[in-house]
């Protein structure tokens, strides 16, 4: 096991549902299986991260099988690039929610090697339903930016959309590691921008740079999306433009019976210097 106390970084035990330091800094197990590790004092908020509507949202959007293309490449990707050896390995799901990819990546991941896959988000409720449904992965409820594993732990890390600082990375990566980070392409959700835009703006194009890492492989994902008007309001309520969005807009969108929307990602693999 990987973990590390976030209040003092000693490396935790687990002893009877209890995860330990040598500091005797304590953090129970829940019954689905997953730890908080997310002390009060590094809360922002009472409950930070997505709220129940959204993580609802996104379940029953991903469950439809709407971004699976997205699913399958990052597992091919990742399939190709880790080692197939005897040795253990490690992979971190970073901003997983709900496990959509970190269950399936542990699933395929496994039938080639050994591997820990783990899922970290700041939302406790999302944590709580990951491991209910995803019990050959660890999850735990921690912050992106003081990742709560030991140095050096991670073959990979994964990272959808989700922050996290370079300086963390290089911790916890190991020394031939890799990061999988996807990012919004510039023609991604484009229509549903122009519900809430007058002038909707493409996403930046520009390539992300990770200190401290180099770009080995960059792919473009792009197809096109035909959904109800039950999915299109859930697509929204994934987005940040939900803030932004009317009433009468959600309303209008929930009663259209194919609502057309662009999907474009980029999926670049980066590899530790």
């Amino acid at each position: 096991m990987q973990y590390q106390c976030p209040l003092c970084h000693q490396p935790l035990q687990l002893d009877n549902e209890v995860w330990q330091c040598s500091n005797r800094h304590q953090f129970d197990r829940a019954k689905e299986g997953y730890v908080n590790l997310m002390p009060v004092q590094h809360k922002k908020s009472k409950n930070p991260g997505d709220n129940q509507m959204m993580m609802q949202a996104r379940r029953q959007f991903l469950d439809a099988g709407y971004y699976q293309p997205l699913r399958d490449a990052i597992s091919s990707l990742l399939d190709g690039s880790l080692p197939d050896d005897s040795s253990p390995r490690a992979l971190l799901d970073i901003g997983c929610g709900e496990g959509y990819y970190t269950g399936f990546l542990a699933a395929k991941l496994k039938q080639n090697r050994d591997i820990s896959v783990y899922g970290l988000d700041i939302a406790k409720g999302a944590i709580r339903s990951a491991a209910k449904r995803y019990t050959a992965t660890e999850f735990c409820v921690a912050s992106s930016h003081l990742l709560p594993f030991s140095n050096q732990s991670m073959d990979a890390v994964l990272r959808i959309y989700a922050p996290c600082k370079a300086q963390e990375l290089n911790r916890v990566i190991k020394s031939d590691g890799l990061i999988v980070a996807v990012t919004p392409a510039p023609n991604h959700l484009i229509q549903l921008k122009g519900l809430i835009y007058q002038t909707p703006q493409p996403h930046n194009d520009s390539e992300e740079q990770i200190e401290g890492f180099c770009l080995a492989e960059s792919q473009r994902l792009s197809y096109g999306m035909n959904l109800p008007g039950e999915q299109a309001v859930n697509l929204l309520q994934m987005t940040p433009f939900a803030w932004k969005a009317s009433e009468q807009l959600i309303i209008e969108l929930s009663g259209n019976t194919d609502f057309y929307c662009e999907t474009d990602f980029y999926i670049r693999l980066y590899r530790k210097k």
